[in-house]
């Protein structure tokens, strides 16, 4: 809308307010602080982030090293398994080995002894763990007796003892003996093998001598 000024007076001008200085320091300084602010931010967010991303890279670093380490466990129970089965499997053939080795020694003592025994032979020896159970013929009671003896002096067998002896007709004209013995395998031979120091002599023999 147009004002036409009829009385032909000039309208006065708006005057202009001056603005206090304090408030222009209050407002220079709010603007500085925030500006303050807000680099502090930016640096501190800077310093949190490589922190963070470093956190994050050892965390894959640790992931993957764990990961590798799993492997490497896997890996060794393996191994450990196949070395127990090996292992097993070698004590199995080395006990094999061992009881065949003292089987052998065993009958080579008990022959040994048999040897050294006049008008005696052995029908019979059987092993159960450290027991041996022993049947045989004989010439003579005293045929028995020394081969007892002989048994006991050989170092070989502990507890050495007569369970039967009695005349039978195995040939009806020779007197004979049938006997039955026990003896346990001596803790200084182990399975049965004969100690270093004793006696050799010749193998038993089959029949009467």
């Amino acid at each position: 809308m147009i004002r036409i000024n009829l009385l032909g007076q000039t309208r006065p001008k708006a005057t202009k307010q001056a603005v206090p200085l304090e408030a222009t320091i209050q407002v220079i300084f709010l603007v500085v602080a925030v500006v303050a602010a807000a680099v502090v931010l930016s640096l501190v967010y800077a310093s949190e982030k490589r922190d963070l991303d470093a956190t994050n890279q050892k965390i894959i670093a640790l992931r993957a090293e764990k990961a590798s380490l799993q492997q490497i466990k896997a890996d060794v129970d393996h191994f450990k398994a196949q070395k127990g089965a090996l292992q097993q499997r070698i004590d199995v053939i080395e006990t094999l080995q061992k009881n065949r080795t003292g089987a052998q020694d065993l009958l080579q003592s008990v022959a040994n002894t048999v040897g050294r025994v006049d008008a005696l032979w052995l029908t019979s020896v059987e092993r159960k763990g450290d027991a041996l159970n022993i049947s045989g013929e004989a010439a003579s009671i005293n045929s028995v007796a020394n081969f007892i003896t002989q048994m006991r002096r050989s170092g070989y067998f502990d507890k050495v003892e007569i369970q039967t002896a009695k005349e039978d007709d195995l040939e009806p004209a020779v007197q004979t003996y049938g006997f039955t013995m026990t003896a346990q395998v001596s803790a200084a031979s182990p399975n049965g093998a004969a100690p270093a120091n004793s006696p050799a002599s010749s193998p038993a023999p089959r029949g009467r001598s």
